[in-house]
């Protein structure tokens, strides 16, 4: 009796081995990459096939070693060569990853939204940042809420149901009344509160970072504002006292309000800026550095393009400004 068994010498065996699959009409196509290969391929990093693809040929099935006949491609890719159908397949299809893989994906979407936000909010009082560690807590805090929400609302429409099945009307017409108003006042102003479930790995880490930062705002787990940016405005000094036609931004004192609507064009660009850092005339253009919240941002570069007509810009110095030490 032989003692092992030989292998046929034309078999490829298929070691780490990542599937990129694609579904055309009934069929699903596949193609073996090597595993990591296809983010890095995908991202721009790898640009070599031969370092992505472990053989060239699209199958229908891979661990079956089943390859898709030349007549299937042709119905489902048509006038596309099988080298052009493989970039298809790679740019398109959907990735099948191993868990150890998507754990890892998943650890590297999350440390690079925690980096995002702890970039970006401070401490309202210090106007430090947190490290990215107590963001982190914070998250994870906000994201048990979150389950917490979504298994409470289950229970709360599961008793709904049943307060209306029990409360129908009877044979008289009549029903006792429920007293649920007031509870699902509460509740919806808790449902218009942004909320935060976790990392997924399906949206950009930029996406999922202004979520996280809504949620944190909204819901303060731990003190937090965004933090403020810095910029550099400049207008010819001919139309600073103009007065100004839009209206002013909101803020809480109704009398600046009135002021800043019925003021120049100056007083408008300085009611956007939260704090003035400094303020000079260099010729015939007014120049004014200072600190504007991110959500004034945008009402500022509207206001200018539209009561300047683009004689004044915004100049961004600093994204987010925080304060380091002690």
């Amino acid at each position: 009796m032989p003692v092992g068994i030989n292998q046929p010498s034309n078999q490829i065996k298929l070691t780490n081995v990542s599937l990129v699959r694609m579904k055309k009409g009934k069929k699903r196509y596949e193609i073996a990459c090597y595993k990591n290969k296809v983010l890095e391929y995908r991202s721009g990093i790898e640009t070599d096939l031969d370092n992505v693809l472990q053989i060239p040929s699209v199958f229908l099935n891979v661990s079956k070693g089943a390859v898709a006949p030349s007549a299937d491609l042709a119905k489902s890719f048509p006038k596309m060569s099988v080298d052009d159908i493989i970039l298809e397949i790679l740019q398109k299809g959907e990735l099948q990853v191993g868990e150890k893989e998507r754990h890892a994906q998943l650890d590297r979407v999350s440390r690079e939204v925690i980096d995002i936000v702890a970039g970006k909010l401070v401490d309202p009082k210090s106007k430090r940042p947190y490290t990215t560690g107590m963001i982190e807590k914070a998250l994870d805090q906000l994201s048990q809420q979150g389950a917490n929400a979504q298994h409470e609302a289950k229970q709360e429409a599961k008793h709904e149901n049943r307060e209306k099945d029990r409360h129908t009307p009877n044979a008289s017409g009549t029903a006792t009344p429920t007293n649920t108003e007031s509870s699902n006042g509460e509740t919806k102003k808790a449902k218009d509160l942004p909320t935060w479930t976790g990392v997924s790995t399906t949206r950009s880490a930029k996406s999922q970072a202004l979520d996280a930062m809504k949620a944190l705002i909204a819901h303060q787990p731990i003190p937090v504002a965004r933090a403020r940016m810095r910029l550099r405005i400049t207008c010819p000094t001919s139309i600073l006292k103009q007065a100004a036609k839009s209206a002013a931004p909101k803020s809480a004192d109704d009398d600046e309000d009135d002021k800043a609507a019925k003021g120049t064009v100056k007083d408008r660009i300085l009611s956007y800026v939260e704090q003035v850092e400094s303020q000079d005339v260099l010729g015939e253009e007014w120049e004014v550095v200072g600190f504007v919240e991110p959500g004034a941002f945008k009402a500022l570069g509207d206001f200018i393009g539209t009561q300047t007509k683009g004689r004044a810009r915004a100049e961004v110095l600093d994204m987010a400004v925080v304060h380091e030490g002690d």
